[in-house]
């Protein structure tokens, strides 16, 4: 099903047009497995990581990888102001667990962060770095594995449908 979505919407002759207008390389528009499942990890990774302008970070890796970015950049979006917070928070509560730090009281100002940065700094970046490499891993395998079983099951049924016609046939 999501295969067949990217398919309808890279037929799009409004998408086509414009492609050609502003000249965008099509390799970083491309739907197949490969390209999708790579945007999801970066999209994923990046959104994970508490730092100011996540879209610059998920453009940064244009040059070294390919993947969608349409897809990766919507991704990066899971850390809206709205869930930042809870995000941020969660990844500190693990980070103090794995390095068996007491937690301190958070309070939801600037006041509070800029006296209290250096003590919140190292457990935020260690949970961090395990929702990050957790979540963006599982993500991209997630989806090679429903588009994998999305491309099966369309062949197992064009098969039905070619073995039901054969049979008719007879």
């Amino acid at each position: 099903m999501i295969r067949k979505t990217f398919k309808n919407i890279s037929a799009s002759e409004k998408l086509k047009t414009l492609i050609q207008k502003y000249k965008i390389p099509t390799d970083y528009l491309s739907a197949n497995r490969r390209m999708v499942s790579r945007a999801v990890f970066i999209g994923f990774f990046i959104a994970f990581i508490p730092m100011p302008m996540q879209m610059l970070a998920v453009v940064a890796f244009i040059p070294f990888l390919k993947f969608n970015v349409p897809i990766a950049l919507a991704i990066c979006w899971l850390s809206n102001p709205f869930t930042m917070p809870a995000m941020y928070y969660m990844e500190y509560l693990t980070g103090s667990f794995f390095l068996g730090m007491e937690m301190t009281s958070v309070e939801m100002n600037i006041e509070w962060f800029s006296k209290n940065i250096g003590n919140i700094f190292i457990p935020l970046y260690v949970g961090t770095a395990f929702y990050s490499i957790t979540v963006s891993s599982l993500a991209y395998y997630l989806v090679n594995h429903l588009w994998r079983s999305s491309v099966k099951k369309d062949k197992d049924l064009r098969k039905n449908e070619k073995d039901k016609s054969k049979n008719k046939d007879i």
